[in-house]
């Protein structure tokens, strides 16, 4: 396949199918769905990449590319979602965790980058101080530092306010492939920003049949993970426990493209990290989205994660 070549199938990465090995761990309740893709030369660093909250293990394919294959990557799809649609619950923020620790403890990962996006950072801080000596750094990108939200408001109410469309699309049927592309093409995030990357990502998520295509997010899964996320107070301190050097990459706007973003210097400021702890850094130019799936971001993003593995 060709840089150029724009067809690309469903369900894998544009750039090559070679290029990610599929894996099975085994993790409570069956096994996780994992992506691997290997550094150019044995013994490279890994980073193990984990998504947001409505992904999968494809949101950081585009990072991956621009990391050039100087570590491996390890992607997994977490519980509940893409591949791993199929594990049981109890979900949660913790289960995620133990999910995560079990894919480290079964490839044998020692030293390894953790790297979270969005809710996914949330899990990477969780992991990381449950299991100290397992990862060298940790990148927290556009999450893992809780941040306000509207008060008064049940779980799915939360939800709905912060991610909106996301939230909305899982009770969503599509009739094809096609459908789908064009319900994401006019999200405001990805307006004028549709790439291959973004393509492959988004039709990974798809699970069914036409004319009845819908989500691979399990909508209990979300449910649960949100409630970590917003309530659970081990979740939100964990930021403040990371027993590693650390990194907190924000984007400037919102997941609808907006000004505001989760993030911006009043409330880093308010939440008064401690910078040897937490070293904060704006990603110019990216939404929520785009600071993993848009060039600028990916690379920005990829560079960070080498100067994490001591690359740069």
């Amino acid at each position: 396949m060709s840089r150029s070549d724009t067809n690309v199938p469903p369900s894998v990465p544009w750039s090559s199918a070679r290029d990610y090995a599929e894996l099975n761990v085994p993790v409570r309740g069956g096994e996780l769905t994992v992506l691997r893709r290997a550094a150019r030369e044995p013994g490279a660093p890994v980073v193990l990449a984990l998504h947001g909250i409505t992904a999968n293990a494809l949101a950081w394919s585009r990072v991956a590319d621009h990391l050039a294959g100087r570590v491996t990557v390890v992607a997994p799809d977490l519980r509940g979602r893409a591949g791993s649609r199929a594990l049981p619950g109890p979900y949660g923020i913790g289960a995620h965790a133990e999910d995560v620790a079990a894919v480290a403890e079964a490839l044998g990962l020692e030293s390894a980058v953790l790297a979270g996006h969005s809710m996914g950072a949330f899990v990477a801080a969780l992991t990381a101080v449950r299991h100290p000596g397992r990862f060298a750094s940790v990148v927290l990108v556009d999450g893992g530092l809780a941040f306000p939200a509207p008060a008064g408001l049940g779980t799915d109410e939360l939800l709905e306010a912060v991610i909106g469309p996301a939230m909305r699309r899982l009770r969503m049927t599509f009739p094809d492939r096609d459908a789908y592309r064009d319900y994401w093409r006019v999200h405001p995030a990805f307006g004028g920003r549709w790439s291959p990357w973004t393509d492959a990502y988004l039709q990974r998520d798809l699970t069914g049949a036409e004319p009845e295509l819908t989500s691979s997010c399990v909508l209990d899964a979300v449910r649960e993970d949100g409630a970590g996320v917003f309530g659970d107070p081990r979740v939100r301190s964990a930021i403040r426990e990371l027993p590693h050097p650390a990194r907190l990459l924000w984007a400037e706007r919102g997941l609808l493209d907006e000004p505001q973003g989760l993030y911006d210097e009043e409330r880093l400021a308010t939440a008064a990290l401690e910078p040897d702890r937490v070293a904060t850094h704006r990603i110019p130019d990216t939404n929520h989205y785009t600071v993993l799936g848009g060039d600028a971001g990916a690379r920005a993003v990829a560079g960070h994660l080498l100067d994490a593995a001591g690359l740069r």
